[in-house]
Formats: structure tokens, C-alpha cells, sequence
């Protein structure tokens, strides 16, 4: 059945292959984004998926994008909660506001953007809230405790807002990915990526973005819908939550 979805931080690495993999599914799918107007630009004359520019950790930009959004395609059924930043440095180092913007934007934006499509979703009876945690969520990472911090924020959003939306149709779900193959892990030395990460994997490679994209399209289906509260670690064995 074809429904509507909005992917926050869509147009680029696994927040493209998501949209991709709804927009396959016969969803009609909306991509948020946060700056870069060339890349939404290139990414939308390729697929025909529509993005709108708005920050996540602004409540009131969320709650106008959404109604936009809603205007231009309908009402909302699938949200994937997939824009995420970084501001990595070790504890002692690190700055409040490198706590304050990850935890804004990878935490706060969960919420941000989940609360305004919530009462749509429980009286239409039916919903998907996907977000996307990290490996890092689960296990810690050194010099990320504003990350880590966040992204195991939202595994417990989700397992709390799952208990809420139950009985309303509404799944409530995270992936928690590893290593994927996207632009950020390009910049990685080929030397560190030999030595220090791939060895870490028990599968021996980095994850593709459409694995999690593939993982986030079957969670938004109607064949998921006895699966909620649940968290999906796509980490090639890294990590065994």
C-alpha cells in the first residue's frame, strides 16, 4: 500500500538509500536536509524526491515542514528519523556546546520531529516511527559521549513510545548500524581502515547503505507490524546487543 514517508537528512548516505528504498516500495517520500542546497538539489533531479530545508533541533521548523510537507503529499504514515551530526572530542575537551548541539540534533530532533506526527498517526490508526541509532548508542566510543549519549536516548524514546502506540497501529522501531560505506568513512585513512576497523568486524567489510536502507523499508511495511519497541543492530557482527 502506498503511503507517505518523510526521511530527515535524506538526500545523502543512508538517509538516500532509505528514501530510495521507500520511494521503490511505492511510497511517496520526502526528504528533509540541513544545508547542503547543491547536494538536495542533484539528489532530487535524480529521483524525483522532493526535499525540504529545515534543522531538526527547531521544534517550530519541524512542526512548519511537516505541515508543508502534509500540505504537498498528505498525511504522514512513515517517519524515519535519520539526520544525525558529530562533534567528537574526549570528555575533558569537550565543550557544552558540543554536548548541546549533538544532543539537540540527535536527540531532541527525534522528538522535534516525531511530535507533530504523532496524533495524526494515532487517529488514523496506523504508523511507522523508524530512527536511526548507531553501534555507538549500545556500546559507547571513545571521545563520543555526546553521540553515544544520544543515540542510546533514542533507543530508550523508542522503547518507552512503542509501549504508547501499540494499540493505536503505531510500530515504534530503531536500526543500530556499524561501520557503513558512506562519504564520512571515505575520509578514513586506508592504513587506520586496514588495521584498526576492519578487524573489528567479524564480516570482514564495511555495511552498505542499501543494507540498512533494505533493514528501515521492512520496518516501514505493512508485514512489520508485530515488530515495535525493537532495536535492529546491522553491524556485521561487531556488536552483539
Amino acid at each position: 500500500m502506498s503511503r507517505v514517508a518523510l526521511v530527515t537528512g535524506g538526500s545523502r548516505g543512508i538517509g538516500a538509500a532509505i528514501s530510495k528504498a521507500l520511494q521503490a516500495d511505492g511510497h511517496a517520500v520526502a526528504a528533509t536536509y540541513a544545508g547542503n542546497d547543491e547536494k538536495a538539489a542533484a539528489f532530487t533531479a535524480e529521483t524525483g524526491i522532493k526535499t525540504y530545508k529545515w534543522d531538526v533541533a527547531d521544534y517550530a521548523a519541524c512542526a512548519e515542514g511537516i505541515a508543508q510537507v502534509e500540505g504537498d503529499l498528505g498525511p504522514i504514515d512513515i517517519l524515519v528519523n535519520n539526520a544525525g551530526i558529530t562533534r567528537d572530542a574526549p570528555f575533558h575537551k569537550m565543550s557544552p556546546e558540543q554536548w548541546k548541539e549533538v544532543m539537540d540534533t540527535n536527540l531532541s530532533g527525534v522528538f522535534n520531529m516525531t511530535h507533530p506526527v504523532w496524533p495524526g498517526m494515532r487517529e488514523r490508526k496506523f504508523g511507522r516511527v523508524i530512527t536511526i541509532s548507531s553501534i555507538n548508542g549500545q556500546k559507547g566510543q571513545f571521545a563520543q559521549a555526546n553521540y553515544a549519549a544520544a543515540k542510546a536516548g533514542d533507543i530508550g524514546f523508542t522503547k518507552a513510545l512503542a509501549q504508547e502506540g501499540a494499540r493505536a497501529g503505531i510500530t515504534v522501531n530503531v536500526i543500530a548500524p556499524g561501520y557503513i560505506n558512506t562519504e564520512m568513512m571515505s575520509t578514513i585513512p586506508e592504513k587506520v581502515m586496514n588495521e584498526v576497523i576492519l578487524p573489528q568486524i567479524p564480516v570482514g567489510r564495511l555495511g552498505e547503505a542499501s543494507e540498512i536502507a533494505r533493514c528501515a523499508a521492512f520496518l516501514a511495511s505493512d508485514d512489520a507490524g508485530f515488530i515495535t519497541g525493537s532495536t535492529i543492530s546491522a553491524n556485521g557482527g561487531q556488536y552483539l546487543a
